[in-house]
């Protein structure tokens, strides 16, 4: 298995994601948390993206493991949930190389998940720390402008919005969504009963990230 990964690794190294791909992952993740929550919230996105930033995603995100080589296969894996997450040697060094070799990882707390997430992404990059991503980084502006930087969509602990993330050589490959709730902002109009104006915030946000993912 680890002669598999490395192949793979070795692959995606000499064929970079961008223009090969546009396909999104859900994670599936061990640990107890809810890695199945906002069932409506991607595939909403990618509509969006789709009629308005001239991407072709499959309408249907797919679900892959961390410890798969399947992974290699998406630009972009969303993570999302409540709860405990946990990673394994083997998961941690897959997802490691993915994101090493042109993967991008978006992880939106849905309430509750900082502190267990907190240690596993550690655990991807001991060398490095998670930062705070300043609102003039290109990710805030790739497709809509969002000059003060993440956008606020649910209150829950009315503390402001932060983004934070990991960067290897100058590339945001890991982008960390905190007391924001990107989410709870795709999904449908009936499941949080969130104003017009609140989701497109929410969407136009996530085509950032989109747009940013694939092209970088």
């Amino acid at each position: 298995m680890k002669k598999l990964i490395l192949l793979f690794t070795f692959i995606f190294m000499a064929f970079p994601f961008t223009g090969k791909s546009q396909e999104i992952a859900v994670l599936k993740y061990n640990g107890g948390g809810d890695w199945y929550a906002n069932p409506t919230a991607l595939p909403n996105l990618i509509k969006f993206c789709n009629s308005n930033i001239s991407t072709n995603i499959d309408t249907r995100p797919q679900t892959v493991e961390p410890g798969s080589t399947d992974i290699f296969q998406f630009p972009l894996v969303h993570m999302t949930g409540h709860g405990n997450v946990i990673f394994n040697d083997a998961e941690i060094e897959n997802l490691r190389n993915y994101l090493l070799s042109g993967g991008f990882l978006h992880i939106d707390d849905n309430y509750g998940m900082n502190e267990y997430i907190r240690k596993e992404i550690k655990k991807l990059f001991p060398e490095k720390e998670l930062t705070e991503i300043p609102p003039n980084h290109p990710i805030f502006s790739a497709a809509y402008d969002f000059p003060n930087g993440l956008p606020k969509i649910h209150e829950h602990d009315a503390l402001p919005p932060q983004a934070f993330g990991i960067i290897e050589n100058d590339r945001l490959v890991l982008l960390f969504t905190f007391e924001s709730d990107l989410g709870d902002g795709w999904e449908s109009p009936d499941v949080h009963n969130d104003p017009e104006e609140v989701r497109q915030k929410a969407l136009k946000m996530g085509a950032n990230i989109v747009k940013y993912a694939f092209e970088n």
